[in-house]
């Protein structure tokens, strides 16, 4: 009876765990514990760093800064002496666990474009590429092991001007997949050793944003923009430890690569517990403006066109709006960056700047529309909102003038929504607020109506 009932408590022990008293990590993650007496545990990351940081104190003579390592102050000395309750333990994750991501849930193509119809206006060509691309990527990620067949990544580049969208679609697709994303800009990273963020810290957001999951973070999306800022710096005999060298060290992380990041904090420290996170399954996707790369792509074309017994006139490509479609691996070059960088983006494609009438679409088609969040902050207030169509057009136009794309449209409407905002819970008796184009062009007020007034108390 003794035998079985050790066997059982043997089964159920398997079942549990250590984990460590100070970082909190399980032993599947931390590695193998160091036992202290009354059930305490502590990796050996931690008792590591608690030496350094006691031999560095020790060597000073300051002792009080010994009380600040993590959790030290709820260790009861006592209960090193005298043995107490049974600490609890995390339970084991299941011998063979599920995969993260199941080949029969990874949405096909023309779903993941869909769903992007639904929020992004426009970049019809975009929408597809991503689609596609992202289909892939993680089809790659479920059947890694299925053969002797290695999938390379597919690692994305977007050219697109400012405020057309690159973000955004990111955002949506991370939010479809249901993995987590992390956004980093480029113009802050440098070289290791420099004043700036180190290159690695873009994989410690991503690892923040899967709440310290390594195994959620490692089949997740980083999208890093303004990659056009880190171009390689022309004339300059300085090193250029935000421009090239940024790009050499992006490599590594880009193809695949261990890297060992802080568990709770973005820079490395001598008290927070390090873990490594693979980065081959990331899917990496860079965004830039790449504001010159007009003028190189213009110059190759209008090179090529002039020459021969049939060549076109000189200028052809001067005024061609898709300039930037016809975009190729020797004109990056050119812009500045290295081709080893651009060899680890396989899948390079344009956005289009947007017109008036996408803005237009933009302000009230998506699911999410700016005008529809703004129709129901109202309608909390139990007043309705409309737009006249001139309106949206003058706010369009607007929003093209201050060269910022779609990111304008929410600071224009905000400027014009400000006093109607303020004014309307003054006055429960307003039933109904129509903009109009004279009230935006700044010659009229809104039309105002009343509850069960149908001429407008003011009208623009």
């Amino acid at each position: 009876m003794a035998e079985f009932d050790n066997n059982k408590d043997n089964d159920q022990e398997q079942k549990y765990e250590k984990f460590c008293f100070l970082c909190r990590r399980p032993e599947s993650q931390a590695g193998k514990m160091i036992d202290l007496p009354n059930n305490i545990h502590i990796c050996a990351d931690c008792m590591q760093k608690s030496f350094d940081t006691m031999n560095t104190q020790m060597s000073n003579g300051n002792y009080s800064d010994l009380f600040n390592m993590p959790n030290v102050s709820m260790i009861d000395l006592s209960s090193l002496q005298n043995p107490g309750n049974q600490a609890k333990k995390i339970k084991k994750k299941s011998e063979t666990p599920k995969p993260v991501i199941n080949l029969k849930d990874i949405p096909a193509p023309h779903k993941i474009k869909a769903t992007l119809d639904e929020y992004v206006i426009g970049q019809e060509y975009a929408k597809k590429v991503m689609s596609v691309g992202v289909y892939n990527h993680y089809k790659r990620v479920a059947t890694d092991t299925m053969d002797d067949i290695e999938i390379e990544k597919s690692n994305m580049l977007m050219i697109g001007p400012t405020g057309c969208g690159k973000t955004y679609l990111v955002k949506m697709l991370a939010k479809l997949l249901e993995v987590p994303l992390a956004i980093a800009d480029a113009t802050s990273l440098t070289e290791a050793g420099y004043i700036g963020d180190d290159i690695e810290s873009v994989v410690s957001k991503l690892l923040a944003a899967a709440d310290n999951d390594v195994e959620k973070a490692e089949h997740g999306i980083i999208f890093i923009d303004e990659i056009d800022k880190i171009a390689k710096k022309k004339n300059t005999n300085q090193r250029d430890v935000s421009g090239e060298a940024v790009q050499q060290g992006l490599l590594k992380l880009l193809e695949g690569s261990e890297v060992e990041v802080p568990v709770g904090a973005t820079s490395k420290n001598a008290m927070v517990p390090m873990v490594t996170v693979n980065t081959r399954n990331i899917l990496f996707i860079c965004g830039g403006a790449f504001p010159d790369l007009e003028n190189i792509i213009k110059e190759r074309l209008n090179k090529q066109a002039s020459i021969g017994f049939y060549a076109d006139l000189k200028d052809k490509y001067d005024n061609d709006p898709h300039v930037l479609e016809k975009v190729t691996v020797d004109d990056l070059r050119a812009f500045g960056m290295i081709p080893e960088f651009i060899g680890r983006l396989p899948i390079i494609f344009t956005l289009n700047g947007l017109t008036e009438d996408m803005l237009v679409k933009i302000l009230k088609e998506p699911k999410n529309a700016i005008l529809k969040q703004y129709q129901k902050l109202l309608a909390l207030d139990e007043v309705k909102l409309e737009f006249e169509d001139g309106a949206l057009h003058a706010i369009a136009r607007k929003a093209l003038e201050r060269h910022t794309g779609a990111r304008a449209l929410r600071a224009i409407l905000e400027e014009y929504m400000l006093d109607i905002m303020y004014e309307i819970p003054k006055d429960d008796n307003i039933g109904e607020v129509v903009i109009t184009e004279g009230y935006i062009q700044g010659n009229g007020g809104p039309k105002i109506l009343m509850r069960g007034q149908e001429t407008p108390l003011i009208e623009g």
